[in-house]
């Protein structure tokens, strides 16, 4: 590493352990009587301050001594996101155990695998729902002594205690434990495991990325460094699971490192209802959803056409002189100034309401955020920061820095991190970059993505043979991914392990070409084929909203039986979009046939991991006979 990247290290804030940066916030950026967590209970907002957590943390970490938890243990959490998540993490922080958290949509049987690889002594569980997926493998989890349930007024028998009685006991044994608390945490070390976070699993077994304490707090300090705008004054709506990394740094631990609150969303269908009420100014997010936000705004501005659409239309091209010229570091003149504020008043203000009138930025990760997405709320006057992380990294690399955006990349490495670019074929390094050695004349070459940096893991838990594939013996981290530098900043092509060679012998990365045809109203999801075909084609999922605005006789389709759709005149409807789009690409890159999927990939349907990336091999192996029809037909739509 450079000096520079050695010596903010060596310049960091002298904290141990997570725990300490929550310790700080209560403190020192506020004080113990200051609102730090927001939930909706029974219709109201209820506000939760440092102190009624401090003491809640008291209780739980009481509880684990009295338990017999030793240092190095694993917890699991079975949670959706609440307050208690927070409580039991910061918990089992300072006293230096181990949090292991289990997706809530994972199968029972993924569940016991976790449980059992991790070899955790506890778990605790969000709901019913929750208690019977664990129930049916408890007999497979040996490890597991206790269930704490959370619900205050359910059952308990066996493993299984309540979590308003684990608070009793805990309280009743805290006088006896106090000082034997303080002194685990005074042996904390930042280089104590934190968290196992265990991999989507989607190319095989899940792996449990082992990530410590420094790895979440150097990546809270990068981040604090290129989103400097986010401070004690503002208040996040958290949606995302806490279960993933992206969240749990960007919203758990940046929030408190930085000081500020968290109100915590009734779940993703409730997330526009929830920002008019809760009005954040800070929101980590998935390109999906800002996708759909593009795709509503346009749709509800547009879709009568006379006045209305016209002025939107010029209000975006505004919006997009605006950008371009603070892009290109020009001043504004008297006459595009005036038409801004304009634009403001008629158009954008109206839209920004709809996000609470108060939205400072959106933090984008978990996948690419196409670049006309990016570049359509800039429009707007609203931020999108765009980065690019993976579990093993805690999790971000690379993020637009809020006073330079270049649309369409992940943004700038971070400044105690090191980005490498491979050649796939040679293995040939083509390019190294950190935050000091910035080099905008980098570009062109595309390659595998190394990364080095106190963010990285420290492995994969107990499986030395798949931590071995990942690291190189210079140390960097291999992380899969394609991608370039562009004028400074990092793009992203796409996965390593999505990309397809057709028989041709022609390289594709599908993520690209689904993104472009994705720009189409009438598609609502796309999944690219083609490896070792002649040809591309895709599996799409029509806009249910937009086939009943333009072909309301066929809407009815959707709600029929059958995994696919086949009709013709549907077929058409999007193969009109498609030619369009098509033309803007070489012609092995666009696709000549399709299948219409009748309903969404989903998280539930196991077709998309909790970021909502698209499965590809799972969707690819369960629809194998009627992609093979589809190459075998002759008519094709395109």
């Amino acid at each position: 590493m450079t000096n520079n990247a050695e010596q903010r290290m060596k310049n960091d804030p002298g904290f141990k352990s997570l725990h300490h940066f929550f310790l700080n916030s209560a403190h020192n950026i506020h004080n113990p009587d200051h609102t730090y967590l927001i939930q909706k209970i029974e219709g109201n907002w209820k506000e939760f301050s440092y102190r009624y957590l401090l003491n809640e943390i008291d209780k739980v970490t009481a509880f684990f001594m009295q338990s017999g938890l030793n240092r190095g243990d694993r917890v699991a959490i079975l949670l959706e996101n609440c307050p208690e998540y927070y409580i039991i993490d910061q918990s089992l922080q300072k006293l230096g155990l181990v949090n292991v958290s289990i997706y809530p949509t994972l199968t029972p049987e993924e569940t016991k695998f976790i449980l059992n690889d991790s070899g955790s002594r506890m778990l605790f569980v969000g709901n019913p729902f929750l208690l019977k997926k664990f129930q049916k493998v408890e007999s497979e989890c040996p490890t597991v002594q206790k269930v704490i349930f959370m619900p205050s007024d359910k059952e308990e028998g066996g493993l299984v205690i309540n979590y308003t009685t684990l608070i009793y006991q805990g309280e009743a044994v805290f006088p006896q434990f106090k000082d034997s608390i303080e002194e685990r945490f005074s042996q904390i070390e930042k280089s104590d495991l934190a968290t196992l976070i265990y991999t989507s699993g989607t190319t095989g077994v899940p792996k449990g990325a082992m990530l410590t304490h420094y790895n979440f707090m150097s990546n809270c300090y990068d981040a604090k460094e290129l989103c400097n705008a986010i401070d004690e004054t503002d208040l996040y709506l958290s949606f995302l699971p806490l279960s993933h990394v992206f969240e749990r740094m960007a919203t758990m631990y940046l929030s408190t490192w930085v000081g500020a609150s968290v109100a915590f969303s009734e779940g993703i269908e409730k997330v526009a209802a929830n920002i008019m009420e809760i009005r954040p100014t800070v929101m980590a997010t998935v390109p999906r959803l800002l996708e759909r936000i593009h795709e509503k705004v346009v749709k509800n501005a547009t879709a009568g056409g006379g006045i209305k659409a016209k002025i939107f239309n010029w209000a975006i091209s505004v919006g997009e002189d605006l950008r371009e010229t603070k892009d290109a570091g020009k001043s504004i003149g008297p006459v595009l100034a005036l038409k801004g504020k304009i634009a403001e008043k008629l158009v954008f203000s109206k839209i920004k309401a709809k996000m609470g009138g108060r939205m400072k930025m959106f933090v984008s990760g978990g996948g690419a955020l196409p670049q006309h997405v990016g570049e359509f709320f800039a429009n707007l006057g609203l931020k999108v920061q765009e980065g690019y992380g993976l579990t093993e990294t805690s999790p971000f690399v690379t993020v637009n820095e809020f006073h330079r955006q270049l649309y369409g990349t992940v943004g700038r490495v971070a400044p105690r991190q090191f980005v490498a670019i491979q050649n796939i074929e040679t293995l040939e390094i083509i390019a190294i970059q950190n935050f000091d050695d910035f080099n905008e004349n980098y570009g062109s070459e595309e390659g595998e993505i190394l990364t080095k940096g106190p963010n990285v893991m420290l492995g994969y838990w107990q499986n030395e043979s798949e931590t071995q594939k990942v690291f190189d013996q210079d140390g960097w981290f291999h992380t899969g991914d394609i991608g370039r530098f562009d004028r400074g900043y990092l793009k992203i092509t796409d996965r390593l392990k999505n990309m397809l060679k057709t028989s041709l012998g022609k390289n594709i990365y599908p993520t690209q070409i689904e993104n472009v045809y994705l720009k189409s109203p009438r598609i609502d999801q796309v999944f690219i084929i083609g490896d070792k075909r002649e040809y591309l084609t895709a599996i799409i999922v029509p806009s249910a909203d937009a086939l009943a605005e333009e072909l309301p006789n066929r809407a009815e389709v959707l709600k029929q039986d059958g995994i696919f759709i086949n009709d013709p005149e549907i077929e058409t409807w999007i193969a009109q979009d498609a030619k369009k789009l098509g033309m803007g690409m070489a012609k092995f890159e666009r696709i000549r046939d399709f299948l219409v999927k009748r309903e969404p990939f989903s998280v539930e349907s196991g077709e998309m991991t909790i970021s909502l990336k698209v499965k590809r091999k799972v969707v690819h192996d369960r629809y194998e006979k009627e992609i093979d029809e589809m190459y075998a037909r002759q008519d094709c739509p395109l």
